[in-house]
């Protein structure tokens, strides 16, 4: 790193350590394999639901850190653009904002600082401009440690796809895109189509992101038996649709519109996170009963740990009381991100686990980088109550796209994330 950029994250790395609770013992060290047998040194290490999954046999490769740099493109739109952005005074927006990291420099005694973690992971480095994530899998089973789970459902999407029309760092239109301002749309996101299950075949979805905090987001769901186009209220997006116990505002993190939440900060410590996974594809967990990602390589990460919870007066009838939300300090990535019932029960967690290189797989021929970078090579969301997980691989282990990850390569236009464009993928 260079210039005044490198000072600041620097005292955010140290205003961080001190925040840490003294005395904390390593109850880990590289090399240890952690499985259900000895999950309960990692209880304090990893969050209350990933805790639940490794006692059920999801197992843990421990091994030393390594760092992770920020892309050089969006170092330098953090170095650039960073002076000048600041919260609004309803503290709901950004002011100023046009690329790179909001906020590099953290005060833990900052009242905002929960807001502006969340800010930080808005706009992450693992993907600024555009998307596309091709036919990757995910399967719906039961934890039954030392054998094969009851697998479910078994489901392949040809497209998951987004596009950023701010803060754009890599393709044109830089920093950002004309559409933004005529629109106010500030990002784009689809699935579709879906290639199997075979009854729902070519069914997708659309949503559409507004910079407007007042303004909620717009959602279509295209359903292929109709061959219609339904509009979805924005709260269907908390809920799993059918087995599956992803649900839109918990994916790929805490994706729910951030301007509908309010933040508290929790504090920051060093916990257990799968950031240089070695995996690709990722193995098929068999001491879980072909649940998670395991065994995995894990290491100690600084994370911040925010607790969200909804704006009673911007959305009601949502399904979670709240979800804690544990980020990456140096990535601003969610390694794992646990939510609460009504009742205020430990419901539901998302593991991720990532890697960091110029490819997203070995053998890649199109998507290699000038740079090191993140990838996400699986996810894990556990009902915790009900035992039942879908776990997605990126790649899959049957799909016939090997690459799969297509970040930042202008691999989708803003044409794609039309109501048309799906409903014609679906025929």
């Amino acid at each position: 790193m260079r210039g005044p950029l490198r000072r600041w994250i620097f005292v955010g790395s140290a205003a961080a350590i001190l925040m840490l609770p003294v005395g904390t013992p390593a109850q880990v060290k590289p090399g240890d394999r952690i499985t259900a047998a000895n999950a309960a040194q990692v209880k304090d290490l990893v969050s209350p639901g990933t805790y639940v999954a490794v006692s059920k046999g999801m197992e843990i490769d421990v091994v030393a850190p390594q760092r992770i740099d920020l892309p050089p493109p969006y170092y330098d739109a953090t170095e650039k653009y960073a002076y000048q952005v600041r919260l609004s005074p309803d503290r709901r927006s950004l002011i100023g904002y046009v690329a790179g990291a909001p906020f590099p420099l953290l005060d833990p005694n900052d009242p905002d600082v929960a807001t502006k973690i969340m800010w930080n992971t808005q706009f992450r480095p693992i993907t600024t401009d555009d998307f596309d994530l091709r036919f990757f899998e995910c399967h719906v089973a039961t934890f039954h440690p030392g054998a094969p789970g009851n697998d479910m459902l078994f489901s392949q999407i040809g497209h998951l796809a987004g596009y950023s029309n701010l803060g754009r760092t890599e393709v044109e239109p830089l920093p950002a895109d004309p559409d933004f301002r005529k629109t106010g749309v500030w990002r784009l996101a689809a699935a579709y189509p879906l290639i199997s299950p075979a009854e729902h075949k070519g069914t997708g979805g659309l949503r559409y992101r507004y910079w407007d905090a007042d303004r909620g987001d717009d959602a279509w769901i295209y359903l292929a038996r109709s061959r219609r186009v339904r509009r979805l209220n924005e709260v269907i997006l908390t809920s799993s649709p059918g087995l599956s116990t992803w649900d839109a505002d918990h994916s790929g993190g805490f994706a729910a519109k951030p301007q509908e939440y309010n933040y508290k900060f929790l504090g920051s410590r060093d916990m257990l996170a799968s950031v240089h996974a070695i995996h690709s594809p990722a193995h098929v967990c068999p001491s879980d009963g072909h649940v998670t990602s395991c065994p995995e390589d894990w290491e100690m990460r600084h994370l911040y740990i925010v607790e969200a919870t909804p704006r009673s007066e911007r959305i009601t009838g949502l399904l979670q009381s709240k979800t804690i939300i544990y980020v990456d300090a140096e990535a601003w990535y969610n390694p794992y991100v646990d939510s609460y019932d009504r009742r205020g029960q430990l419901w539901k967690t998302q593991i991720y686990w990532l890697t960091y290189r110029d490819r997203p797989v070995p053998d890649a021929r199109i998507a290699i980088y000038p740079f090191k970078r993140q990838f996400v090579l699986a996810a894990s969301s556990v009902d915790v109550q009900t035992g039942i997980a879908t776990t997605c691989y990126l790649p899959g282990h049957e799909t016939p796209e090997r690459e799969c990850w297509y970040i930042n390569m202008g691999a989708v236009h803003r044409d794609f994330f039309t109501t048309e464009a799906m409903a014609r993928a679906g025929h």
